[in-house]
């Protein structure tokens, strides 16, 4: 099926990126992509969607052709609607979006309702393209606020937030049962992410005092107390790898160098590994190098946090 799918605008490049778990990117514009997807409802689990909808067309950034277009498609809907018009930013487009919705509804036949709509009919300006088409679903933000770090059983400061940890999830392509590994779980943000999909979550760390919280915060999950340079797992038998690599002065003297102990944990990731899987690193610098010779690289991408914090996501690959 074709779906189009509308993208928060957080970061220009990680809402693309986790599309590809759900199918085939085959065209896209700012904020915006279509995607063929052999299982549309795959597309809940996305982090970075404001919304999706069944592909109906799409058409030059000129309101007589996409307008032309609606009324070829000869729409009659099966129960209330609304018509609904997203411009984005840089639209080449230059209509108001209330009229544009009020001629969308004056074609479409069948009842309008826009305080309690049946259904949604939805036209997203982006770029030099309109897509349109009919929601099946928006994105889930709300449950995403629910599991903020701070409303967990155990709480630690500095943890990933919900949305990035399941971002990265997708990212790792892993599937419904399948493995997925945290080799640096903390409060264990990764494994609960990667559980909520219907992966096998799996958390390692060397402190107990974060496996014992990671527990409790995670019932699905599956917690040992392991250094990273010496998981208790066989070889090639984990699906993914999605962690967040620590750094900072108590993590080197422990480990003797952060160069050590990425070196470790990188080396064990690809132990692990089933080949062509995926290992999704985050750090606070770039180990492009470093990982490159232990992993080959699919991607690279940086996400300012503040002024003198940017995050470096790694897409490796066995």
């Amino acid at each position: 099926m074709r779906l189009i799918v509308e993208l928060s605008g957080e970061h220009p490049e990680l809402p693309f990126a986790e599309l590809q778990v759900v199918g085939e990117v085959i065209d896209k514009r700012p904020q915006v992509a279509v995607v063929e997807s052999r299982d549309p409802w795959s597309a809940r689990r996305l982090a970075m969607a404001h919304s999706v909808l069944e592909y109906l067309g799409d058409s030059p950034a000129d309101p007589a052709a996409f307008l032309s277009m609606v009324r070829d498609l000869g729409i009659t809907a099966d129960c209330p609607f609304a018509a609904r018009v997203k411009k984005i930013a840089g639209s080449a487009w230059n209509v108001t979006v209330p009229d544009l919705e009020r001629r969308i509804g004056s074609i479409i036949r069948g009842k309008v309702d826009l305080d309690d709509p049946g259904c949604e009919y939805r036209a997203i300006l982006s770029g030099d393209r309109c897509y349109f088409g009919k929601v099946i679903f928006h994105g889930e933000r709300p449950s995403y606020e629910l599991r903020r770090p701070g409303s967990r059983t155990f709480f630690h400061p500095g943890v990933m937030m919900p949305r990035l940890a399941r971002a990265l999830v997708n990212i790792s392509l892993v599937a419904p049962g399948e493995r997925l590994l945290d080799p640096f779980c903390g409060t264990g943000g990764i494994v609960l992410e990667a559980v909520l999909v219907g992966a096998r979550g799996i958390g390692s760390d060397i402190d107990p005092f974060m496996v014992s919280g990671s527990r409790k915060n995670v019932g699905g999950g599956e917690f040992v107390q392991a250094a990273c340079g010496a998981l208790p797992f066989g070889d090639a038998c984990i699906d993914a790898v999605v962690t967040d690599l620590p750094y900072g002065q108590s993590v080197s003297i422990v480990a003797g160098s952060l160069e050590t102990l990425y070196d470790d944990a990188l080396l064990e990731m690809r132990r692990v590994l089933l080949p062509g899987k995926r290992a999704v690193v985050v750090t606070h610098r770039d180990i492009s190098r470093q990982a490159a010779g232990i992993l080959s690289i699919r991607a690279c991408y940086a996400q300012r946090v503040h002024k003198s914090l940017t995050r470096r996501i790694l897409v490796l690959e066995r």
